[in-house]
């Protein structure tokens, strides 16, 4: 059974879930959601013989929330990783995230490959560093108009999403999913000119099959403190080129995985797809091609639960086998 507990870790107090015994998995979650996205894959990987702790990341539910906007740095996340990896009393662990949480995963595994035994990314490929800082470029491309760059502007998201946040959570997970696209074509990046990006979405009268009323009230509930830290995350991408600097065209050297839904609008991206085709390039220990899941949005873990956990734990034992291996241990 799942339990919970509050930890304190690289100078912040975070929420985390727990469960199983065995090698450590943390499983990080991505916006705008909570450790819960998880909840089909902590009791599957418990029972394959892993421990795993989902953490609601800075910012986030009952975790703690830094007001300083540069208090929420990739060198902080994945600091935040890295204490929860010790915490938990292991001085390695596999780390698996989705969206924003890949993101961590990844940069986890890119600055302290000494503590990763496997790392995998959930619709977020690998966000190796281009030539110009990426709110830059999308302003000049977009005209300001991409998401990034309205999330960028302080207070204004965070009054749109926080005037009611059932509803526009319940916009965000439908209309990233694939139930908000039967003809296959993809949730939109850009705001509409002088609106909210709420504007943009449908509000679904009746929710998706893999999303219940029960969770989309735990979700509202863990969003009780607002939008401002999450929303944070967003507002140092440019921060995180320039720190970065010292790790332009590094690669990620542990073991890795990647899946995406054929229906997401990440992989949508501009270069994205070229970046795909290239990811055994930047990742020497890529265990397999990149797995699409076919119709599947965004929302990865949840809408095709059975599929992630059969790769998800694929990979796991692979990984686990490898380093028995290498030990001596078989």
């Amino acid at each position: 059974m799942v339990a919970q507990r509050m930890v304190d870790v690289n100078g912040v107090r975070l929420e985390i879930a727990e469960q199983g015994e065995g090698p450590l998995v943390v499983l990080l979650h991505g916006f705008p959601e909570s450790w819960h996205s998880w909840h089909h894959q902590i009791g599957a990987l418990a029972d394959a013989g892993f421990r795993v702790v989902a953490p609601n990341q800075r910012g986030y539910g009952r975790s703690e929330h830094p007001e300083a906007v540069d208090a929420y740095t990739v060198f902080h996340l994945v600091g935040d990783v890295v204490g929860l990896i010790q915490e938990s009393g292991e001085r390695q662990a596999y780390v698996v995230g989705h969206d924003w949480g890949a993101v961590v995963a990844w940069h986890t595994a890119l600055l302290r490959p000494d503590m990763v035994l496997g790392v995998a990314g959930l619709s977020v490929p690998p966000p190796f560093r281009g030539p110009y800082p990426p709110l830059a470029v999308t302003q000049e491309r977009f005209g300001g108009r991409f998401y990034w760059n309205y999330f960028d502007r302080p207070g204004v998201a965070d009054a749109e999403f926080g005037a009611d946040t059932r509803t526009t959570l319940r916009k965000f997970l439908y209309s990233a999913s694939a139930a908000a696209s039967p003809s296959g074509e993809i949730m939109q990046p850009l705001v509409p000119s002088g609106q909210g990006w709420l504007a943009s979405m449908e509000d679904p009268e009746v929710l998706p099959d893999w999303l219940t009323e029960e969770a989309l009230d735990a979700l509202t509930e863990s969003f009780a403190g607002g939008f401002t830290g999450p929303l944070n995350w967003y507002r140092n991408l440019d921060r995180n080129w320039e720190l970065t600097a010292p790790w332009h065209n590094a690669v990620v050297t542990p073991p890795a995985l990647y899946m995406y839904g054929d229906r997401d609008l990440v992989p949508a991206f501009p270069g994205a797809a070229e970046l795909i085709a290239q990811l055994p390039e930047f990742m020497p220990n890529l265990v397999r091609k990149p797995v699409e899941l076919a119709d599947c949005g965004h929302w990865t873990q949840q809408e095709r639960p059975d599929e992630v956990n059969a790769a998800l734990i694929d990979f796991l034992k692979t990984c686990d086998q490898t380093a028995a291996g290498e030990q001596g241990i078989l």
